[in-house]
């Protein structure tokens, strides 16, 4: 409501609670013990119908990677979290193949949305211009990747996409123009 009204505010959706509801916390997988929790998969639609018309202007990874041990215990006493750097550009990948929302869209969300609302874009954080830092990532978007403890790059591998077949990797990462991160094939 407060940004139909004008007010400057902004909302995100961690990627996960775009595919998961509390139907995936059944057999208490301590890798879908997150805070805020899943909800049903009514309240799932309603993240992603608001990510679609944009009122949810920015798609995140709420990335919190555990040690294993931190997701051992019976579910309630788990850390709360999904290590989800890794698979935030397959999973936004997977909202265009599935029409919710464009490339373009995807971009907007992961990126020039949030520098924009940071105050960031003028600096040429979020977005390719001549004289700024070259802060982006290359990738193959067609490329098909299964998620397993050896293609996940951070140091936690808390995730419940574990087995899931995703597209899209990221091939090259620059930061300032500068090459610090290139897949090996």
């Amino acid at each position: 409501r407060a940004q139909y009204d004008g007010l400057p505010v902004s909302a995100d959706v961690a990627a996960p609670y775009l595919y998961l509801s509390d139907i995936d916390i059944t057999g208490f997988n301590a890798d879908c013990h997150v805070r805020p929790p899943l909800r049903i998969q009514r309240d799932r639609e309603a993240l992603r119908a608001g990510l679609a018309r944009g009122t949810l202007s920015v798609l995140c990874s709420d990335h919190q990677p555990h040690e294993a041990d931190a997701k051992l215990s019976p579910f309630p006493s788990t850390e709360p979290g999904i290590s989800g750097l890794d698979t935030l550009l397959a999973l936004a990948l997977r909202l265009v193949d599935e029409n919710l929302l464009t490339l373009s869209d995807v971009i907007e969300r992961i990126s020039l949305g949030p520098a924009r609302i940071l105050g960031l874009e003028g600096q040429g954080t979020g977005t390719l211009s001549i004289g700024k830092p070259a802060d982006l990532i290359v990738v193959d978007l067609e490329q098909p990747w299964r998620v397993t403890p050896e293609t996940l790059l951070s140091a936690g591998q808390n995730t419940p996409f574990m087995g899931w077949e995703l597209k899209g990797q990221v091939t090259h990462t620059l930061v300032g123009g500068k090459l610090v991160y290139q897949r090996e094939t």
